[in-house]
């Protein structure tokens, strides 16, 4: 308990140095709150009515109101989150840009936000009434539209992932409450956010270079994103207390108004049928099982978003599948109210004129465009569960419905009498669909019998619940299970290969992705990827090749019409290819430390030297942990320091035999972090090991990324960090793996396609840095070994070309290939 009041004490501290002026408006607010009394309820109607701001206080020539406005801030939940917003804006802008200017954000943003949104709104209540003639009655106060600006315009001095993670989190939510509460604070921060990232641009140390396409996994997660906010914005909806936003009509497919049986009975006895039916459609959507059975598509979506959080392919079936059934559910109730008399409508008689065709009109259409958005990205979504278990998620779902549709039926036939009218088994049997069905769905659908017993009101209200629960928890167990490669098998045989031997890359083979060739003996195979049709190698043969490995490949891949191309290969593969007649050239450079007598003495090894030295003064470790093991606190960050690393390049993510996120998890790579006393991690690198015999006898870097605000020499630390390691642990060497077209100049005059390659090294430089990178491996003093490209015909190098670069750039679209040709302008 001390422990943590003192890391709370440390934290409290952190947050005064860094927004003094925040927390110091955040105190002052909440004391004259308390002092006064408007806190918790907000300010009387006096008060209000002389600080309030709005279309009237302005038009009445209360000029003063925008700013009055941002000194009370309403109820204790508005002043909890208020109090939240400013304290995030201010710690990412004071220290940056100092506490005057941020105070002028904050006051800015509010004032021109303000008065930007009772200006639209005054405008819409002059045209046309309706929406923004609601919103022109309203007098509200707060400073939350300063505190959205203020945050939205620091953001713009973050890094490109955070700045667009930021931007999107924050927009989206601020959409998301106008659309669907739509009261006048929610336009107000809408308005003064847009003001703010204008103001953002104009803020010193603001990055100019805008964000590159999003990684595999951002996608998943912006993807994910949008499916949680079609998910929860008809809860906001549902749950707000006055909403008259212009989605706020899908509050009607998750309404669930309180009368009960008793009450309806006794109505009913003496109220006209047109009452009684209304009372009774109400009836039906009333209590907690009912209130559940609203919510079943906003669980099932929240749980479809964490599976394609995850990457999971059946995620995205699930959402294309059920955002259809919504869509179709929706043109139903679409049908069934127009063709309904006005005057015999119960629940959308209370939606009105536009409203109501707003009301018909959005179920369908807002899941048809989610499931549209889901389809273009559906590539995105790949990663498969172990066989069998979707086919067993079926049979428990189908042996559960079958359970609880015989539960209502016999069960509901033996307890009849507990139900108003008394149905029998073929009422029940004609009901039973709509048990399954959200009530939100059936308001305008004439109930035949309602429940008035116990048991009957559990029948009735329970059995659909009970079964989408099931559903519901079955998925989410399934999409959190380890992924499944249909070539396990075949990719399990490879990883005991490499175990046998292979090339400092040997573990590259062992990564999703690749297919397998297995040579008749079953003692040596081939990694490659069939990219057209050119079959291309990742590194050389693995497990114990012979002389005739390379001749049976070829082989195997004319028996196929394939052209074989062997990447990434050291030289005794290359001789055995140039055996064949083959050509070859050189297309990356590996660098490699012997550990044996390794020691970082003289000047050449300085630069490591000195960042080993600055990371000691500062107290930053290198620790080892599996990746797949390590606490959330750490995974987060090393995940967000690879985003950002992608982002701020502005170009896709490369793999192939460039490693990720996912290579990670292997539980045979070791992975190495830089982080301080803070657990601030400030760089990554993963090792890939290298086998001989079964034995590890070196380590090959892979994954290597640091934080941009971090210790600067946090790579030269985690290198020689490892290789102290490795060489106490009795490791022959350390490779720190090929640098793509670059090479070392060895003298020789380049033939014409090593020449071309060697422009295009030099042409692609700026935007990925090979040669740079191979610059940098310098500093550790390294043999270098050259590693090729082994081919049988010079015509085909245009499609191995080719095939090479979707290898790398799997999912690079025309939008981004135009960004890259850019680049390299």
């Amino acid at each position: 308990m001390i422990r943590r009041l003192a890391g709370l004490a440390r934290g409290t501290a952190r947050m005064v140095r860094r927004a003094p002026l925040a927390v110091a408006l955040v105190l002052l607010v909440w004391a004259y709150g308390l002092a006064t009394r408007s806190l918790p309820a907000g300010p009387g109607p006096r008060l209000l009515e002389r600080v309030g701001t709005g279309v009237g206080p302005l038009a009445e020539g209360r000029w003063w109101t925008p700013l009055s406005a941002m000194l009370w801030w309403g109820s204790v939940g508005a002043a909890v989150a208020t109090s939240a917003l400013l304290l995030l804006g201010g710690a990412l802008a004071e220290h940056r840009i100092g506490a005057a200017r941020t105070a002028a954000l904050l006051v800015g943003t509010q004032v021109l936000g303000t008065l930007a949104a009772l200006a639209l709104v005054a405008a819409g209540a002059a045209l046309g009434g309706g929406w923004p003639a609601d919103l022109a009655t309203q007098v509200v106060v707060g400073a939350a539209p300063g505190a959205v600006g203020l945050v939205l315009a620091a953001g713009g001095a973050l890094s490109a992932l955070w700045r667009r993670r930021l931007r999107l989190l924050v927009l989206t939510a601020l959409v998301m409450l106008v659309a669907y509460s739509g009261e006048l604070p929610d336009v107000m921060m809408l308005c003064a956010g847009l003001v703010g990232l204008a103001a953002g641009r104009l803020l010193p140390g603001r990055t100019d270079r805008r964000p590159g396409p999003s990684s595999r996994t951002e996608v998943r997660v912006l993807v994910a994103l949008l499916v949680t906010a079609s998910a929860v914005g008809p809860l906001v909806a549902a749950i707000a207390r006055a909403p008259v936003g212009p989605l706020s009509v899908l509050q009607f497919v998750v309404l669930s108004p309180p009368p009960d049986a008793a009450t309806v009975q006794q109505i009913c006895t003496t109220a006209p049928a047109g009452q009684c039916r209304a009372l009774q459609a109400q009836l039906r959507l009333s209590g907690i099982g009912p209130a559940l059975a609203s919510a079943v598509p906003v669980l099932l979506l929240l749980v479809v978003a964490d599976g394609l959080r995850r990457g999971r392919r059946a995620a995205l079936v699930v959402g294309i599948v059920l955002n259809l059934v919504l869509a179709a559910l929706g043109v139903l109730l679409a049908v069934l109210v127009v063709s309904t008399p006005v005057e015999q409508l119960i629940v959308y008689q209370s939606a009105p004129g536009a409203r109501r065709v707003l009301a018909l009109a959005l179920p369908p259409l807002l899941p048809l465009a989610v499931a549209v958005v889901l389809w273009c990205t559906r590539h995105r979504f790949a990663v498969r569960a172990p066989a069998g278990t979707y086919l067993r998620l079926l049979g428990i779902a189908v042996a559960v419905l079958v359970a609880v549709s015989a539960t209502y039926v016999l069960l509901g036939a033996a307890v009849a009498d507990q139900f108003d009218r008394p149905p029998n088994v073929g009422q029940l049997l004609a009901d039973l669909p709509l048990r399954f069905l959200p009530p939100g769905y059936l308001g305008e659908v004439e109930p035949d019998f309602l429940p008035q017993g116990v048991l009957a009101t559990l029948l009735f209200e329970w059995t659909g619940v009970v079964f989408w629960l099931v559903v519901a928890v079955g998925l989410l167990v399934t999409f959190r299970r380890p992924r499944a490669d249909p070539g396990a098998r075949d990719a399990e045989r490879a990883r005991e290969l490499a175990r046998r031997g292979g090339s400092d890359l040997s573990w590259l083979t062992t990564w999703a992705g690749n297919a397998y060739w297995f040579d008749t003996r079953g003692e040596a195979a081939v990694a490659h990827r069939v990219i057209g049709s050119v079959a291309v190698t990742t590194a050389d043969p693995i497990g114990a090749p012979t002389d005739d490995t390379v001749a049976e490949f070829a082989r195997f891949c004319r028996e196929h019409g394939w052209t074989p191309a062997f990447y990434s290969v050291t030289d005794g593969t290359r001789a055995a290819c140039e055996a064949l007649g083959w050509s070859s050239v050189q297309v990356a450079e590996e660098t490699v430390v012997p550990l044996a007598g390794l020691a970082f003495t003289g000047k050449k090894w300085q630069d490591v030297r000195t960042a080993l030295n600055r990371a000691a003064k500062a107290g930053i470790t290198a620790e080892w942990t599996p990746y797949a093991d390590a606490p959330p606190a750490l995974t987060d960050q090393v995940r967000a320091i690879s985003e950002e690393w992608v982002a701020d390049k502005g170009l896709p993510e490369m793999g192939f035999t460039l490693g990720g996120l996912d290579e990670l998890a292997d539980p045979e790579v070791r992975c190495l972090l830089a982080v301080d006393g803070d657990r601030t991690v400030h760089g990554v690198t993963s090792w890939l090991p290298v086998h001989r015999d079964g034995a590890v006898i070196g380590w090959t870097l892979d994954f290597m990324r640091r934080r941009d605000t971090g210790f600067r020499g946090v790579v030269e630390f985690l290198i020689a960090s490892a290789a102290q390691r490795f060489q106490a642990e009795g490791a022959q060497f350390l490779s720190l793996s090929g640098a793509p077209l670059a090479r070392l100049d060895r003298g020789e005059r380049p033939a014409a396609v090593q020449g071309l390659l060697d422009v295009l090294g030099r042409t692609l430089e700026p935007v990925y840095g090979f040669r740079s990178l191979l610059a940098f491996k310098a500093k550790f003093q390294p043999e270098y070994r050259p590693l090729h490209l082994c081919y049988p015909d010079p015509a085909t190098l245009p499609a191995i070309g080719l095939a090479v670069a979707r290898a790398y750039l799997p999912d690079l679209t025309a939008r981004q290939s135009a960004r890259l040709l850019a680049r390299l302008r």
